[in-house]
């Protein structure tokens, strides 16, 4: 489960919460969480984290206006996770180190100053700024690390203060003087994404974030890393760093943000830069989610897992509905309409490919105002998704064994798990409709036959008894989700 999204609420009670929150999580059946991240951004008490500060401070020490982060202090962040260690839940860390922001000294710097949409076109001469790019963290005062970033350390940045210009400028320095290479040639390279970027060339940079990842393993004792904006790093780091913090622990799990909506294929380029080091989210099954939710009954239902992680790359693929970025009136805005989320749940949950991840305001509801691209408030309702602990569930206890798919019907698909003697009496018949009411003849198995099968989910009223050749006749109301179980 990501437990989070953009809009938490700022007053530093979160880790408490999820340390109150951790038993529940484990009985409805969430057995990994992904945190946010837990460092000091350059907002302080205010930032998400996605705008880096200070990579050691988990809200101890006295900067950018605050000891605690967002979500609280380092004492409770540590809580929190004791809390779901004790209730047999995994700790995926959120490490952020494409860039960082709120440095506390300028520097004279020379650079050049790029074309935002093309930034391999340089559109001056070399030139010299003040720059926001020495960072001494003069609060924490050498604890824990007693390295200091200046501009040696990064690429480019989007500030010149003596002039008060926003823009890019790439910096000139020994390790290159262009944008290291990326993956796609979107915006022409778009190794730069905001503030100061890093700069991965330089070999001492690389080395203190192998400390840093050892220190917070060590700290934290987290389980797996999600790992932000790799999209806009040079793909050799990760495979270095990965390398290295699993020489530590082996069983380190990863998984990158790599945001290509319908891109599979640049998707599959990273896998192959990183020779599957680490699993991706399937930002290209989420468009689809998101389109299919748009088109209603218009939508062909049987292309639902075509061109997607998931059935390219099941072992590598982190299936999701919505996300931080994906949520209203953030950067990525392509929310999946509330109607098909349990169809999207139902396809990730409950099918045997990829790693299924719910979205916090998915299973808990979220409300906030935010300014829209119109620049006005808007004001936001996120209801709570329907049937989604249900779905949960009966992943955890009825979908399980082989797996047979009815993807014959633009507007009504269907797959059958047949259950395994370890788990007594699981197995599931799915059934979904973006149109009128369905129904399908599906194989569930034998090993049913004559038993009385139920909707779980309680869409439809009937019941139906299995035949001798473990066949049966499933249905479905109009625009619905049903999946059916043994009763009792």
């Amino acid at each position: 489960m990501q437990y989070f999204h953009w809009y938490i609420p700022n007053d530093g009670t979160f880790w408490k919460q999820v340390k109150a929150d951790a038993q529940h999580l484990a009985d409805i059946g969430i057995n990994a969480v992904w945190l946010p991240p837990a460092h000091k951004g350059k907002e302080g008490a205010n930032a998400s984290g996605y705008d880096v500060y200070d990579i050691y401070d988990l809200g101890e020490f006295d900067q950018k206006g605050s000891v605690r982060t967002k979500f609280g202090t380092k004492k409770e962040y540590k809580a929190a996770i004791k809390a779901l260690h004790d209730n047999g839940i995994q700790v995926y860390a959120d490490i952020v180190l494409n860039h960082m922001g709120g440095a506390d000294e300028t520097e004279r710097i020379k650079v050049l100053r790029v074309d935002p949409e093309n930034r391999n076109d340089i559109i001056s001469e070399p030139f010299d700024i003040d720059a926001f790019t020495k960072f001494t963290f003069p609060g924490r005062n050498g604890k824990y690390s007693k390295f200091i970033w200046d501009h040696h350390c990064f690429t480019g940045v989007d500030y010149a203060h003596d002039l008060g210009e926003t823009a890019i400028f790439s910096i000139l320095n020994e390790y290159g003087e262009g944008w290291e290479d990326m993956i796609d040639d979107e915006k022409g390279n778009y190794d730069f994404l905001m503030f100061c970027d890093v700069e991965f060339r330089n070999p001492a940079v690389r080395e203190e974030l192998k400390r840093y990842g050892a220190w917070l393993l060590k700290q934290t004792g987290f389980n797996g890393v999600r790992l932000d904006a790799v999209k806009h790093i040079a793909p050799q780091f990760y495979n270095e760093w990965l390398d290295y913090m699993r020489t530590i622990k082996p069983d380190l799990f990863a998984v990158g943000e790599y945001w290509t909506p319908g891109d599979l294929g640049l998707m599959l380029k990273y896998i192959e830069a990183t020779d599957g080091r680490m699993s991706l989210f399937d930002a290209a099954l989420h468009h689809n989610f998101y389109q299919a939710s748009r088109g209603g009954k218009e939508f062909d239902l049987t292309t639902i897992l075509q061109n997607s992680l998931i059935s390219s790359r099941p072992d590598l693929a982190v299936t999701v509905v919505d996300n931080h970025d994906t949520q209203p009136l953030q950067s990525l805005e392509a929310p999946v309409e509330s109607w098909f989320k349990p169809h999207s749940y139902a396809l990730i949950l409950l099918r045997d490919e990829g790693y299924p991840c719910i979205f916090y305001p998915d299973l808990y509801g979220a409300h906030y105002t935010d300014k829209g691209q119109d620049g006005n408030d808007h004001e936001i309702f996120l209801d709570q998704t329907d049937s989604l602990e249900k779905l949960i569930q009966l992943r955890k206890s009825w979908a399980y064994g082989e797996q047979r798919d009815y993807f014959d019907h633009a507007n009504c698909i269907g797959w059958t798990r047949e259950g395994i003697d370890e788990n007594e009496g699981s197995g599931c018949a799915v059934l979904l409709s973006n149109g009128d009411d369905g129904f399908k003849d599906m194989e569930i198995g034998k090993r049913h036959a004559g038993k009385t099968f139920i909707d779980y989910l309680q869409k439809h009223p009937a019941e139906i008894i299995i035949n001798e050749e473990g066949w049966a006749e499933f249905h479905v109301k109009a625009g619905s989700v049903s999946v059916w179980v043994q009763k009792n």
